[in-house]
């Protein structure tokens, strides 16, 4: 059975001293020379490419910190370990403004995969289709939030009745969108857990589902499930790169809230519809 050491050995060209077990699928090892890489090992394929692409184009737009790839083969990924730091507003405020410069770094279409990357990838553990579109209410709808109401409701997680609701929603959103704005470079998958306060006070991003989309989804994934020192992040974002009026944050959320639902269940079936309603309700 391959080991994470002789992974991270083959992918680095360099001598392990030690490795250490932090999951079922994940090892610290250190090299020979003391560096310290994580092996991330997956039973999906097309997920691990999809990482290893997602890390690479985010990094090429030189904002956001984000651990260097070393390589990746046959379900096994090895990156660059973050030393663990502590949250701070400075970090945060710095963050804000790196991530809107992310943004601003933009994609070739809505829904576009990084270079490299495949089409059928995947955000956490849920495959995530990446086929680009223009027109971003459509796309958003049709590719995003319709494909998981549909599994969640083959689920029996959402009621057939209850569906009305998100797909109503998707029928205005061209009018509930805000203006109109050009793809941005998402992350995609921006929860707090992605989000590393690191030793050198910068934030580092890991685990990207990235792919062309509108700047609010990764915002509003941020609010959703907390991020230390959310209000500076936003803060320094908007000194960067001011969001419109009003950002509809329940309609940027439907999506995540609706893999949610499919991979954890109802809970956050019942959190999606609240979103849909509050967004139709205005």
């Amino acid at each position: 059975m391959t080991a994470p050491r002789d992974v991270a050995a083959r992918l680095t060209g360099r001598a392990v001293r030690a490795e250490r077990p932090l999951s079922g699928s994940l090892a610290e090892v250190t090299l020979d020379d003391g560096r310290v890489v994580v092996v991330k090992r997956s039973g999906e394929p097309a997920a691990v490419r999809a990482e290893a692409a997602g890390l690479r184009w985010l990094a090429g737009a030189g904002a956001v910190r984000l651990p260097a790839v070393h390589g990746h083969e046959e379900g096994w990924l090895v990156i660059d370990r973050v030393p663990d730091g502590r949250p701070s507003r400075e970090a945060a405020l710095r963050f804000g403004r790196d991530l809107a410069a992310l943004h601003a770094a933009g994609a070739p279409a809505f829904g576009a995969p990084p270079p490299d990357g495949p089409a059928d990838a995947y955000i956490g553990l849920a495959p995530m289709r990446n086929e680009p579109g223009d027109d971003w209410p459509r796309w958003y709808a049709e590719q995003r939030v319709l494909p998981y109401l549909r599994r969640a409701v083959d689920q029996g997680t959402v009621r057939p009745g209850e569906a009305t609701t998100v797909e109503r929603l998707c029928e205005r959103l061209p009018g509930l969108a805000g203006p109109a704005e050009p793809p941005a470079r998402l992350h995609g998958d921006l929860w707090s857990g992605n989000v590393l306060w690191a030793a050198d006070g910068h934030v580092w991003l890991i685990d990207p589902a990235a792919h062309g989309g509108h700047r609010e989804t990764d915002l509003a994934m941020l609010h959703l499930f907390g991020c230390p020192h959310l209000e500076a992040v936003l803060a320094g974002y908007q000194e960067e790169a001011p969001l419109a009026d009003g950002w509809r944050v329940g309609v940027h959320q439907l999506f995540p809230l609706l893999v949610h639902a499919v991979l954890f269940g109802r809970g956050y079936a019942e959190q999606a519809l609240a979103a849909a309603r509050s967004a139709l309700a205005g």
